[in-house]
């Protein structure tokens, strides 16, 4: 029972990385013997074809070669990652010899001399070289290990499982406990142990040789089936067009090559740069020494040196403080400022997060400016995690390994040419069949049965389709939208939902501020414009905002944030920072000083905080010294510092953050009454509100102890001093461009960091939220005092109530749109919360996501991480995402969203495919345009692609009928000069110039694109026949056989001179059927150009392509031309039976004259006949046109494909209904019936959750009303 549970849990394979994005499923597998001899065996049968085929598919190519095993006997490794796109990968495990288990395993390693440096290869050969004579035989413990993705994953004996190493961060270690045992550094010794698992600290973007590119490239199955190709034409002596697809297969993979090549090396400069530096180390405390960045691993401390580096790795600040430029992460060029990491109090017993204390982390690639320390100290950090494992390194393998573009187009595609190979299939077979018939020989049967899959099969498809992206690409980039992911693109296309940031996206970068409101005895003041007037000069307020901000001084230039730029601006006091002489001069740390531009000191005021118990003088500066800063956090929603102002003997701390946390941490009695009325007064119209509070601390606080103080201990008990108001403007594109997005039926909301109501009003007010609309405030609230979880419902007052008109929209139930109109009750409310609500419902109402996820518009107080799952629940209810913010905070969005499209130039723009350089989103309504019309191209492109084959395929297979075929040249010219010049100028058209509501189809199976491809192939060959049968009864035409010579059959049926004879040809390429078919078929290809070029809605009209109307005309005029007035030379190179009018009899001059002789095998026949092809294509083009432009385009497009979805349409009453309106009703319903798409449900889930909410009479809840978690019964109950 044992071995069978055994096997069992083998087959279902084992997870590593368990719940993190790169989570995966791993098989462990040992040598076969037999099954390696079978694959042998089979790979020379197949002449190298297995071998290839293993190659794509690596899990053919494990289970194929080796037999199931355990993973700690494993040599090779099977690995799947477990997201949507099951990606398969192999991995070798190798073996290496080292003295410990782990990397923090406690080992008596100074006894012992130095261990060699690690290689990164750490094989049993070379560990063991390296370790032998150090330790014992038994000392040597066996690790198992393999390499993924630039990761190294080893075996765990405990956990029976391969896991990481990152960090320091795997041992667990507290605050506290990395400040009492990793602050004094690590052996060579210890170092040199820990490097065999951590390897050498860089990011080494290896540049692949071009040789090992060009493998590569050429093993890729498109150019293998090319090579296939050209070796089956040159079989069959066509060796212009295998020359042809030689050449530009060349030029495909050299470009290839080119641009592979230099995204490489742009990767690895700008990885490289600064990544490699000399850094000083830490010996076992006092001893420090010079050593390469590369040499570091977690647990070494690095010095900062004082005027900066750009950090090799990520590293915790144990002493002193910097300034650190984090742009190169997070897209924001403001300096911040990192602190030491706490040593006492309640956040330093926590675990060590690197998320958690990133205030405290100098992350790999960032830029530190400046340093402070104290005299004779040195500013410390802790190596916590090197190479690959850093920030810096995830970033780089989020690049070199990027997940698949997950798009329905591609999918599709894949399945249409296996449709396509399986028409091939139904050609092989029936060439076959018909050539052994025939008896024709072995030889030919081989080659013309494999000659129509390549025909089937358009070789130029990946190129053609290419083509459109690249033109949309280049036109994004000359208006300032540059992309490093193209294939999204088309994704953009499909965008039905876009979220916004608020804070320098919608609205302003910078903040004005707009007034002041002081807090005293419990009751605010009047507002108040001007904080630098004298009378505030000595004012708790004006020193709260004078010191609590984080700004620095950088060349001479004050640089921080904004908003603490304006706060401190608006003071108009001065900042001065100390100089390194002026901090080696005092024994503790030189402050940070602020004081007023001008005055003394003003009469004291004893009620004033910060005049109570001094001793001044009418001489005393008014200065105050920062004495301690805690930086802001996102997590804690505030910053607060410690300060002593000149000649005062107690010293002050100041708080400033989100009003709600600085009043929960105030006396209660010093918060106004009115505090929630005005701040909702405030945030109803869009004003940004932050709190200042203060605290007098005792007098035994010293300079040093305040140093190592928990902020918990600072920031409680404070005193509430008032509301700084600070005014947000919306950006003037910002309304325009909404309305835009919103009459193009694209839904759009609001995910900000900024308190909810102050985004409510701005939604408000740059028309996302209409003003007759309801907002319903979801105020979730997390189980407490045996109260279980509850959302109360709370309805915000509309600024007017009006009738709501039609053109609102927001959910799309309707197949053809990106959105459906609905009536206007299901129209008149959006859902808002909070990040905190948001937490409660993900966490308590899993049931209700989807339900708000469908109507929620504004989302306030949200964590970048909650940014991010939020993106990922509208994705689950099957929306296609874009995601726009400035860089800053929305990185994780910008990259888990369909569309990120960052509005910053930054080096952080790396993590969204797209970034504009223009500061506005302007850039969004183009870039969806753009896609629109990339992915229309897409479409037509491939349908014509598909149609070149079909054709061609038609062709050839009626040619092979009478043992025929097209010649060499006749494919060169089509494929060349028709398929690639029409393929290559159709992709041409630009944008449309507007969004319009109707979306583009997403998918190639789809009853539109079907209906066109499908009646497009049975025109063209119903046309063909017809032209292929017509021509065989002609009163001139002669059967052809083999043994035939066409040539004596005359148009007057006299048999031409004896002089004039014909040598046979083998190929049978000269004849009636041959030049017939050739004719109808290369007006077939210029006609289906033309009507799958689709323009308006999405595309410019065809007409505005000049190449491509060029090229058509060109063509036309051209084939035309040759069809109704033979040249011998272009007949002769064409290999086509020239027809010819004979007006008067037939003589040796008449056949021997210029026109005539040219080609002695040309085969005359009536005018007539070419009359009557030119009657043929024009009613073929005319057909065309009507199926395509007229029956899909028009009737069915409008009765069917874009009809009714479920029966959401709202019904008129027959009385209302008008004659054409009934008719028109009663078309739809036949043609829906017979289309088999009547009352077809939605097929993505948020309009099948639409439609269930039309039906729910519950929802939404009523005003007030609460509901409670695990209430499954009733939704809500009524408040009481």
């Amino acid at each position: 029972m044992r071995c069978t549970h055994d096997r069992v849990k083998m087959r279902e394979g084992t997870i590593i990385n368990r719940g993190l994005e790169d989570e995966m499923e791993v098989w462990g597998y040992r040598p076969c013997l037999w099954k390696r001899i079978l694959v042998g065996v089979g790979v020379v049968c197949s002449g190298g074809l297995l071998l290839l085929l293993l190659y794509w598919l690596p899990e053919w190519g494990v289970k194929g070669t080796c037999s199931h095993t355990s993973l700690k006997d494993a040599h090779t490794l099977l690995l799947r990652t477990t997201d949507e796109f099951r990606q398969w990968f192999r991995a070798k495990v190798h073996v290496m010899l080292a003295p410990g288990k782990g990397p923090f395993d406690n080992l008596d390693l100074e006894s012992t001399s130095q261990l060699p440096n690690g290689d990164g290869d750490h094989s049993s050969s070379s560990a063991q070289e390296g370790l032998h004579g150090k330790f014992s035989e038994g000392q040597y413990v066996q690790i198992q290990y393999f390499t993924h993705h630039s990761t190294k994953y080893y075996w765990n004996n405990e956990t029976e499982n391969f896991d990481t190493y990152k960090g320091l961060e795997d041992v667990k270690v507290s605050c506290a406990g990395i400040h009492a045992d990793h602050t004094t550094g690590l052996s060579k010794t210890l170092q040199d142990y820990r490097r065999l698992f951590f390897e050498e600290n860089e990011i080494a973007v290896k540049v692949p040789s071009l040789f090992m590119l060009l493998i590569k490239e050429v093993l890729n199955p498109f150019y293998v089936f090319q090579l296939f190709s050209v070796i089956l034409w040159s079989a069959e002596d066509y060796y212009y067009y295998a020359t042809a697809i030689v050449i530009m297969s060349v030029i495909s993979i050299a470009t290839s090559l080119y641009t592979i090549k230099k995204q490489y090396v742009m990767l690895h400069d700008m990885v490289a740069s600064h990544s490699v530096v000399r850094v000083s180390v830490c010996r076992g405390g006092k001893d420090i020494q010079e050593a390469m960045s590369t040499e570091l691993v977690p647990g070494d401390v690095v010095i900062i040196p004082a005027n900066g580096i750009i950090m090799p790795c990520d590293a915790v600040l144990i002493q002193g403080t910097c300034i650190v430029n984090e742009s190169m992460l997070t897209g924001e060029s403001i300096p911040v400022t990192k602190t030491s990491l706490p040593s006492v109090g309640a956040e330093a017993a926590s675990s060590y997060d690197i998320e958690e204390h990133k205030r405290h982390t100098l992350f790999c690639g960032t830029h530190v400016i400046q340093t402070r320390f104290y005299t004779g100290e040195l500013v410390k950090a802790v190596v916590v995690r090197t190479g690959f494992s850093t920030e810096k390194g995830q970033l780089v393998c989020s690049i070199l390994y990027p997940k698949p573009t997950d798009f329905k187009l591609y999918r599709d595609a894949y399945l249409f040419l296996l449709c396509l190979v399986g028409v091939a299939g139904i050609g092989f077979i029936y060439t076959i069949v018909l050539s052994i018939m025939n008896e024709v020989p072995a030889k030919t049967i081989i080659i013309e049965s494999l000659d129509i899959i390549t025909i089937t099969v358009p070789p130029a498809l990946p190129a053609a389709m290419t083509a459109g992206i690249v033109y949309a690409q280049r036109r994004l980039k000359r208006v300032g939208i540059f992309c490093i992911s193209p294939q999204r693109i088309n994704v953009c296309g499909q965008l039905n939902l876009v979220c916004f940031d608020k804070t320098g996206t919608l609205t302003e970068d910078g903040l004005d501020l707009w007034g002041i409101q002081r807090a005293k005895d419990g009751s605010f003041s009047p507002p108040e414009s001007d904080p630098a007037k004298d009378s505030l000069v000595n004012s708790g307020f004006v020193a709260c905002m004078a010191t609590c901000h984080s700004l620095t001084r950088i060349d001479g230039e004050l640089s921080g944030d904004p908003l603490d730029l304006k706060m401190f601006s608006a003071t108009g006091w001065i900042l001065e920072e100390p100089t390194e002489e002026e901090t080696a001069l005092h024994n503790p740390i030189m402050p940070t000083v602020v004081r007023p531009p001008k005055h003394p000191v003003p009469e004291a005021n004893q009620n004033d905080c910060l005049t109570q118990n001094m001793e001044l003088s009418e001489l005393t500066t008014y200065e105050i010294g920062v004495v301690r800063q805690f930086p802001f956090s996102s997590a804690l929603q505030r910053m607060s510092v410690v300060v002593r102002r000149l000649g005062d003997k107690h010293m002050q701390a100041y708080l400033k953050g989100a009003p709600e946390m600085v009043a929960s941490l105030c006396k209660q009695h010093t918060v106004p009454l009115s505090f929630a009325e005005t701040m909702e007064t405030y945030t109803r119209k869009g004003f940004r509100v932050i709190a200042l509070a203060h605290r007098q601390l005792e007098s035994k606080f010293s300079w040093h102890k305040v140093q190592s103080l928990s902020r918990d201990l600072i920031e409680t008990n404070m005193e509430f001093l008032g509301l700084i108001v600070m005014q947000n403007k919306i950006k003037q594109e910002t309304a325009g461009v909404l309305h835009e997005l919103r009459q193009a039926n694209i839904r759009t909301l609001m995910v900000t960091g900024d308190n909810m109501l102050t985004a409510i009003s701005v939604a408000r007010d740059c028309g996302m939220v209409l003003a007759f609309e309801k907002v319903i405030i979801a105020d979730a609230a997390p189980p407490k005092d045996l109260q279980p979880a509850s959302i109360t419902w709370q309805y915000t007052e509309n600024p007017t109530e009006t009738v709501k008109d039609s053109q609102t929209v927001e959910i799309n139930v309707e197949e053809g749109m990106c959105n459906e109109q609905q009536p206007p009750q299901e129209q008149s409310y959006h859902f808002a919360m909070s990040g905190r609500a948001f937490a409660v419902i993900t966490e308590y109402f899993p049931q209700l996501i989807p339900k708000l996820a469908l109507r929620g518009t504004v989302f306030g107080r949200m964590a970048p991480d909650q940014k991010t799952q939020l993106v990922e629940i509208l994705q689950s209810i099957d929306y296609t995402v874009g995601m726009c913010g400035d860089g800053a905070n929305d990185c994780g969005a910008l990259k888990r969203a369909h569309s990120g499209i960052s509005l910053s130039e930054l080096e952080a723009s790396v993590a969204s495919p797209f970034t504009s350089s223009t500061s506005n989103i302007s850039c969004v309504p183009i870039l969806i345009r753009e896609g629109r019309a990339a992915l229309i191209t897409s479409f037509c492109v491939f349908k014509f692609m598909a149609l070149y084959s079909i054709i061609q395929y038609l062709s050839v297979t009626l040619l092979y009928s009478i043992l025929s075929n097209l010649g060499d040249f006749q494919f060169l010219f089509i494929d060349i000069a028709i398929i690639l010049i029409i393929a290559f100028t159709m992709s041409l058209n630009p944008a449309w110039k507007e969004l319009v509501r109707r979306c583009p189809p997403s998918s190639l199976i789809s009853g539109p694109l079907l209906f066109s491809v499908l009646t497009q192939i049975l025109t063209c060959l119903v046309f063909q026949v017809l032209a292929f049968l017509l021509v065989q009864q002609q009163s001139w035409y002669e059967i052809w056989t083999p043994q035939s010579d066409a040539c004596n059959i005359s148009g007057s049926s006299l048999p031409l001179s004896p002089n004039v004879t014909t040598p046979h040809n083998h190929k049978n390429i000269k004849n009636y059927e041959n030049t017939t078919l050739f004719y109808v078929s290369s007006f077939q290809y210029l006609a289906v150009a033309i009507v799958f070029s689709k323009g308006k809605p999405f595309r410019q009209p065809s007409y505005k392509n000049w190449p491509f109307m060029l090229s058509c005309m060109g063509l036309y005029t051209f084939l035309l031309f040759i069809l109704l007035n033979p040249v011998p030379a272009i007949d002769s190179f064409l290999e086509v039976n020239p027809v010819l009018l004979l007006l008067h009899e037939v003589d040796e001059n008449r056949v021997r004259s210029p026109r005539c002789s040219a080609s002695p095998q040309i085969v005359c026949v009536p005018h007539d006949w070419r009359i009557t092809l030119v009657i043929i294509v024009i009613v073929n083009v005319a057909v065309s046109f009507m199926l395509e432009i007229l029956i899909l385009d028009i009737i069915l497009w409008r009765l069917v494909f874009r009809g009714n979805q479920g029966g959401n349409r709202h019904t008129e009453s027959p009385s209302a209904a008008t004659p054409q309106v009934s008719n028109e009703r009663w078309a739809s319903s036949f043609l829906s019936w017979l289309f088999c798409r009547r009352n077809k449900p939605p097929r993505v889930r948020y309009k099948h959750l639409s439609l269930e909410l039309q039906d729910d009479s519950d929802w939404p809840p009523r005003p007030s009303s609460v509901t409670y978690a695990g209430d499954a019964q009733s939704l809500t109950s009524a408040a009481p």
